[in-house]
């Protein structure tokens, strides 16, 4: 895999795909052809077009015309985590680049979320990207418990709790549906033994995270049951 030297190159093909200049970028490869394997700072160009915050002007345009230079969909990033280009779009919820990414050929399932290690879909319901993970539904992705309570489907939920998830998943998932705004699936996952009170992620608990997300109607479904806040069980 190349590695490009500081010879002006790295600044100009990232401001190209930022800007979404299509005809420098593609002059770019032709005078280089060795760039669209090219790794920096360990992300691939796929990693540069989809970084935060996403959103980037012709992206499917800039993805397409790096992966028919050579460049891999399913690269990882060569840090902590070993995310792909994919997990990067779910994570800054750009559906453009989701779905050309997808058609060039990326693993819709690619492990190696920040997020335990999962797909796109963990990243894309764990930090409440809602858009990108109803795109990678519709495009076939799979779904654990968590990710598909957070999303309210309920068809999938009752699918994993058939196979008998032990008490935490089922908790951690009942938190999952308050952050989704997901009554339906908060409601079949606390008659499957939820922790109604559970102090989870980011120490909210369900009610908390159903505040933050500002799922009115969670929280006032939560409250009826008499659900409390992290900051009353102190």
């Amino acid at each position: 895999m190349d590695r490009v030297t500081d010879d002006g190159s790295e600044h100009a093909v990232i401001t190209a795909i930022r800007a979404g200049d299509l005809p420098g970028l593609r002059q770019l490869l032709t005078d280089q052809p060795g760039l669209a394997t090219a790794r920096f700072r360990g992300r691939s160009l796929l990693h540069i077009a989809t970084d935060w915050p996403g959103h980037r002007p012709d992206v499917a345009a800039t993805i397409a015309i790096l992966v028919a230079a050579g460049a891999d969909p399913n690269s990882r990033f060569d840090g902590e985590h070993s995310e792909t280009p994919l997990h990067w779009a779910a994570s800054n919820d750009d559906t453009e680049a989701v779905d050309a990414l997808l058609d060039a050929g990326a693993d819709i399932d690619a492990p190696g979320a920040v997020i335990a290690g999962g797909t796109p879909m963990a990243d894309a319901t764990a930090f409440g990207q809602w858009n990108a993970a109803r795109r990678l539904v519709e495009r076939g992705a799979a779904t654990n418990l968590f990710e598909a309570a957070a999303l309210g489907l309920l068809d999938r939920v009752e699918h994993h709790l058939a196979g008998r998830p032990t008490a935490e998943d089922v908790t951690s998932s009942f938190w999952g549906a308050c952050h989704g705004g997901q009554v339906g699936t908060a409601a079949v996952l606390l008659e499957s033994g939820a922790d109604l009170d559970w102090v989870g992620y980011d120490g909210l608990t369900p009610l908390d995270a159903a505040r933050r997300a500002g799922a009115d109607d969670v929280v006032g479904w939560l409250l009826r049951h008499g659900a409390r806040s992290a900051s009353s069980q102190t």
